[in-house]
């Protein structure tokens, strides 16, 4: 039985691990269009759930489905730009102390670089070698400490990539289940189930979309997405519910 080797070989002669490591990181986006797009799902399912729930009526229920969609995306994006740029300044903050530790106690950072790399098992003159030739090179020295002692990856980081792919995933994910409620001649009954359907295929097909990328069981990951979604989509409706039955709201 093919054990996968003969597929694994090539990317992994000399010639292609140096090209593959030789290329600059790049900023993965992926973790942003999932959660972008699963947020967005979930705000306006919410939204039309939470309405249906009410016994509002369709166009208010789209109204208010496209109204959170473009403040709670614009807000996710943001709070996203915000939550990247706050982890490059610091990682920009600890790489200027790192220079300046290393200009003012060059021998206590050298001493640094030696016991981490005696806790991965180096010892002796291989010890000492690898410490001269890290220490050797100020820029190699600062990655080595911001990787080791502080476990940041100072490179692939894009605040503003990162923001504008929540937003895009978000709006264009998120208007999905609002799209019954722009079709005329359907009665809310039926927009709410084809919303329902809609924003079910989103959360299950993102999951789905998240396994193949990350390489992990398709079907349990769309149910677990779908679970989710499905989830914060019945605690909307109940609200919208009991806000009806208390106060006499729709």
């Amino acid at each position: 039985m093919p054990d996968g080797r003969e597929d694994l070989e090539p990317e992994h002669r000399p010639e292609a691990v140096k090209e593959r490591l030789s290329r600059p990181a790049q900023a993965n986006s992926i973790p942003d269009a999932i959660l972008g797009g699963i947020d967005g799902c979930v705000t306006t399912f919410a939204v039309v759930s939470g309405a249906f729930g009410a016994g509002f009526s369709p166009t208010v229920a789209l109204v208010l489905g496209f109204a959170n969609l473009l403040a709670d995306g614009f807000s996710m994006a943001v709070s996203n730009y915000e939550a990247s740029q706050a982890q490059q300044e610091h990682i920009d903050s600890v790489t200027r102390r790192e220079y300046r530790h290393i200009q003012l106690i060059p021998e206590g950072e050298r001493e640094e670089i030696r016991q981490i790399f005696r806790a991965k098992g180096f010892e002796g003159e291989l010890l000492e070698s690898v410490v001269d030739t890290l220490t050797d090179d100020r820029d190699i020295w600062v990655d080595t400490m911001l990787k080791e002692e502080h476990s940041l990856q100072p490179v692939g980081l894009n605040p503003l990539r990162a923001a504008l792919t929540t937003f895009f995933a978000f709006i264009i994910v998120g208007a999905m289940p609002l799209l019954p409620y722009a079709l005329p001649g359907l009665d809310a009954a039926t927009q709410f189930l084809a919303s329902l359907l809609i924003a079910g295929a989103m959360f299950f097909g993102i999951g789905m979309l998240k396994s193949l990328v990350y390489h992990r069981p398709m079907l349990r990951s769309g149910f677990r997405t779908l679970l989710m979604g499905g989830a914060a989509a019945g605690l909307a409706f109940l609200s919208g519910h009991l806000a009806h039955a208390l106060f006499g709201l729709g």
